[in-house]
């Protein structure tokens, strides 16, 4: 059940202390997506992303997703850290109240030439629609998730084929994962054609899986961006993350 988060005239999907599963535009809305032109780390990212919402006319509670780059995958009890630091600017700007965060998130590590530091790779807000908008459905951005059920235990508990790289295992962590981001666009009453782009991180050939897994079930609808990068957590191996955002723009 989705819940309505006013102050950033949007609404999002309830899941972690650290981000939501996605954040969706109240009518009248739409989102606005920053990509930087190279990772910045993490504090100037905050910095530079809150003089762009403010120089637009917005408050910071417009800010509603973020997608991250991190030098390498975290442990579980590192992935817990970062996110207890990650957190207090949000709450600093009126974003997590000490238990719900609105914010949707990516977080991703890049297996090649990686960051130096947690960095911002792009940033996403609310703002009026601007001039006639074309399209009926609304701006919204799915979080990042990769192959781990939800619930509680620990991320070997609940991993899907967990270290397990066979062709058989890389299956069922693509389809799992393509799978829980249509349960993400439904709980907004979305489906994969009413994207307008998804993202995969991975370091494995995913290509066999391609056509049954993604293509025909329309997760390529829009294409579909491969970044070679792992997921935020060890043994973690495949991510996702989509969107339908009306503006984008690289700064």
């Amino acid at each position: 059940m989705t819940r309505d988060f006013s102050p950033g005239n949007y609404r999002f999907i309830p899941a972690v202390f650290q981000y939501s599963s996605g954040a969706c535009a109240l009518p009248g809305f739409e989102i606005e997506r920053v990509r930087f032109d190279r990772p910045r780390p993490l504090a100037e990212g905050f910095a530079q992303a809150a003089t762009y919402i403010q120089n637009a006319g917005e408050r910071l509670t417009s800010f509603c997703a973020c997608e991250l780059r991190s030098p390498s995958a975290f442990t579980e009890a590192g992935f817990l850290a970062f996110n207890q630091h990650y957190v207090k600017t949000l709450a600093e700007w009126g974003l997590f109240d000490g238990t719900t965060n609105p914010v949707a998130r990516s977080n991703v590590c890049p297996e090649i030439d990686p960051t130096a530091e947690p960095s911002f790779y792009a940033f996403s807000f609310v703002r009026p629609i601007a001039g006639q908008r074309r399209s009926a459905v609304p701006d919204f951005v799915i979080a990042g998730g990769a192959e781990a059920r939800g619930g509680a235990g620990s991320y070997p508990e609940r991993i899907v084929r967990y270290r397990d790289l066979s062709p058989d295992g890389l299956k069922e962590k693509v389809g799992f994962t393509v799978g829980e981001m249509e349960s993400r666009l439904a709980e907004f009453g979305f489906v994969w054609k009413d994207t307008t782009a998804a993202q995969a991180y991975t370091v494995h050939d995913f290509h066999p899986l391609m056509a049954e897994e993604l293509v025909r079930r329309g997760a390529a609808r829009s294409g579909l961006t491969w970044h070679f990068a792992r997921p935020p957590v060890v043994d973690l191996e495949f991510e996702m993350d989509c969107r339908r955002v009306s503006r984008e723009v690289v700064i």
